[in-house]
C-alpha cells in the first residue's frame, strides 16, 4: 500500500534575499515528514542545494516553481497537502492561486498570509490588536506619494509591495528625491502600490522567530540587530539573546508576538520585525513563514525548530512534542558576508536594499568575544593595535567621542578629517588631522595605500554619498582594511577588541554551549 505523501515547495534558484537558509528548512521538513510516516515529495529547481540531492526526499521533482508545474505534480502525486512556508517568498506567492485551484495548503492559511502581506489588511490587524506601527500609506502615482510623505513627515521609507530582499527600497528625505523614485517606479499600479512608511531614525531593530500550533505559541529566539533600523535585516549583524534591550522591552516584544500569531491563526513558523525607539515597540512587518534567521536560531538555541514546526503543521501540538522556549546563557552573533571585494570601486555601504550573499556566526559566553568571532568568520579581522581613521557625519560626532576614547585608551593612534578631529580634540582625544581627497597631500588615500591604517570608521554623510567617501570605503575593501560604516557597528567592534585584549580568544565545540 502506497504511503501518504506531502509536497514541500522549495525556494528555487538562489538569489539575494532567498538562498540556502530556506534549503535548510526544506531539508529538515523532509526529514521530519519521514519521521512521522509520510513520503516527502520535494519540488525545487536548484542543483546547488541539499534539498535536490537524490536521497534527501522520497521523491524529487526538479521543476520550476510555477502554478502550472506545481499543479501538474499535485495531480500526479495526489498528496495529503502542500507545505509552502519553508521556501521563502517564492512558494508564498503561489499560495492563493494554489488554494483557488483546490489544493490543500498545510499550516498557516493563504488568507492569513495575505493579511500579513497586504498593507491595508495588515494595518487593520495592527489597529485591532492596539499595537504601534510607523505611520504609513500607499500610492500608485507621484502626487499621492508626496501627499502621504507630507502627512507623516520626512524621512520616509519607500518600496514596492510584495518584494524580496528589500529590492528597490530607499530612504527618501525630500520631495525631489521622492519624485525621482516614483518616476523610476514604472511597476507601480493599483495591484502593486508603492508603500510609503515613516522612517524611524536611530531605532533599534529586532527580529523574532516563533512557532505556533494554532493555539499555543513559543518564541524560538529574539535577535537584537547591531546596525540600527534602516539597514536591511539580512545585512545587519544580530545578537541572540539581545545585548542591550531591557527585560521589560523583551517581554513587550514577546507578548505582541503571541498576540499576532493568535490573530493570524499561525500554524508553523512566523517571523516578526520590530523597531524600538524611546522604549516604544513598533511592528514593522510580519511574515507567517520560516525566515532566513531560522537556521541561526536553531544553532544558537540547540533546538531543531523546523522539525517541530513541520510536525505542528501535520497536526501535532507543541505540548505533545514537549517543545519549550529556550533563552541561551551564551551569546550568538550572526554576521552577514558581503561580495564587495569582487566589485572594485563599488560603495560598500549598507542600506534598506539587501546586498549580502551569505552569513556566519560567532558563539561565546560574552557578547564582545562572540562578536569578534563573527567578524573573523566573515573575513573582517578587527585589529588589536595600530592606527584608526575616523570620519563621521555631523549627527554621529557626539556618539563617536566615547568610541574613539576607548580606542585611544587601548593604545590606537587616531587619524581624522577636519570636522571629526575638531570634535575629538575638544574632548581631549588627540587626533591627527588628515587631508580629504583633493585637499592636499598626504591625504587619506595615501594612508590607505601606504598600509598605515589598521581600521576605518566612516559613516556616510548626507542623503547622497560624496565621491571622496565612496573612494575611501572602496579603498578600504581593496586593501583589506576592516571598514565600519555605522556607529552601532563601531560600538560593537570596540566591545569586541576590548574583550579580546582582556580575555584570550578561545574556541570550543558548539555542543559545549548547548
Amino acid at each position: 500500500m502506497k504511503k501518504k505523501s506531502v509536497i514541500v515547495l522549495g525556494g528555487g534558484p538562489n538569489r539575494i534575499g532567498q538562498g540556502i537558509e530556506f534549503d535548510y528548512c526544506c531539508v529538515h521538513a523532509s526529514y521530519a515528514l519521514r519521521e512521522i510516516g509520510y513520503d516527502s515529495v520535494m519540488v525545487n529547481s536548484n542543483p546547488e542545494t541539499v534539498s535536490t540531492d537524490y536521497d534527501t526526499s522520497d521523491r524529487l521533482y526538479f521543476e520550476p516553481l510555477t502554478r502550472e508545474d506545481v499543479l501538474s505534480i499535485i495531480e500526479k502525486e495526489k498528496p495529503e497537502g502542500v507545505i509552502i512556508q519553508f521556501g521563502g517568498q517564492t512558494p508564498l506567492n503561489l499560495a492563493l492561486s494554489l488554494e483557488k485551484a483546490g489544493v490543500r495548503i498545510l499550516g498557516t492559511s493563504p488568507g492569513s498570509i495575505d493579511a500579513a502581506e497586504d498593507r491595508k489588511l495588515f494595518k487593520e490587524l495592527i489597529d485591532k490588536l492596539k499595537l504601534n506601527q510607523p505611520p504609513s500609506g500607499t500610492a500608485v502615482e507621484c502626487d499621492g506619494a508626496i501627499k502621504i510623505a507630507h502627512e507623516i513627515g520626512y524621512p520616509v521609507l519607500v518600496r514596492p509591495s510584495y518584494v524580496l530582499g528589500g529590492r528597490a527600497m530607499e530612504i527618501v528625505y525630500d520631495d525631489e528625491d521622492l519624485k525621482k523614485y516614483m518616476e523610476k517606479a514604472i511597476w507601480a499600479s493599483p495591484e502593486r502600490p508603492v508603500l510609503v512608511d515613516k522612517f524611524l531614525e536611530e531605532a533599534i531593530e529586532v527580529d523574532v522567530d516563533a512557532v505556533s500550533d494554532g493555539k499555543k505559541t513559543l518564541i524560538c529566539g529574539v535577535m537584537e540587530h547591531i546596525e540600527e533600523a534602516g539597514i536591511h535585516s539580512g545585512d545587519s549583524a544580530c545578537s541572540l539573546p539581545p545585548y542591550t534591550l531591557s527585560e521589560d522591552v523583551i517581554n513587550k516584544i514577546k507578548q505582541q508576538t503571541y498576540a499576532l500569531a493568535k490573530e493570524l491563526n499561525v500554524v508553523g513558523l512566523m517571523n516578526v520585525q520590530y523597531a524600538i525607539k524611546a522604549d516604544i515597540v513598533y511592528v514593522l512587518e510580519v511574515n507567517p513563514r520560516a525566515s532566513r534567521t531560522i537556521p541561526f536560531v536553531s544553532k544558537a538555541t540547540g533546538v531543531a525548530w523546523v522539525n517541530i514546526a513541520t510536525k505542528v503543521i501535520m497536526g501535532k501540538t507543541l505540548d505533545e512534542l514537549g517543545a519549550k522556549e529556550v533563552t541561551p546563557k551564551h551569546f550568538s552573533v550572526k554576521e552577514a558576508v558581503f561580495p564587495f571585494i569582487r566589485f572594485p570601486g563599488v560603495d560598500p555601504v549598507l542600506g534598506p536594499e539587501m546586498r549580502s550573499t551569505g552569513e556566519v556566526m560567532g558563539i561565546d559566553d560574552t557578547f564582545g568575544i562572540a562578536y569578534m568571532k563573527s567578524q573573523i568568520a566573515a573575513g573582517q579581522n578587527l585589529p588589536l593595535k595600530g592606527n584608526v581613521f575616523i570620519s563621521v557625519k555631523n549627527k554621529d560626532k557626539r556618539s563617536i567621542v566615547m568610541i574613539t576614547k576607548k580606542l585611544h585608551d587601548m593604545g590606537f593612534g587616531i587619524f581624522a578629517t577636519k570636522g571629526t578631529s575638531e570634535a575629538l580634540n575638544h574632548n581631549d582625544i588627540p587626533a591627527k588631522l588628515v587631508n580629504r581627497i583633493g585637499e592636499g597631500r598626504p591625504d587619506v588615500m595615501d594612508l590607505i595605500k601606504n598600509g598605515e591604517l589598521s581600521m576605518i570608521i566612516n559613516t556616510p554623510s548626507g542623503k547622497k554619498p560624496k565621491q571622496d567617501e565612496i573612494s575611501i570605503r572602496a579603498g578600504a575593501y581593496t586593501h583589506l582594511i576592516p571598514l565600519i560604516t555605522t556607529v552601532s557597528g563601531a560600538q560593537a567592534a570596540v566591545a569586541g577588541i576590548e574583550a579580546v585584549k582582556k580575555h584570550e580568544l578561545k574556541v570550543k565545540p558548539i555542543q559545549d554551549y548547548i
